[in-house]
């Protein structure tokens, strides 16, 4: 069984809907039919994203 793909625009949207708009992960994994670890995962990387753009900022 090969991993459901979904394009960037939909991971950036539900990552907003817990970091901008304060859903839980839960209720938007619900709500978009995706998995709570898959929507972690996205949190982490856009976490990690944020932090090297910052540090490319600051320099």
């Amino acid at each position: 069984m090969s991993a459901k793909r979904f394009p960037e625009e939909f991971k950036i949207q539900a990552v907003k809907q817990v970091t901008e708009k304060g859903h839980s992960v839960a209720s938007v994994a619900e709500r978009l039919d995706i998995s709570t670890n898959s929507l972690y995962i996205w949190l982490k990387h856009s976490a990690s994203r944020w932090l090297v753009d910052a540090i490319d900022d600051a320099y």
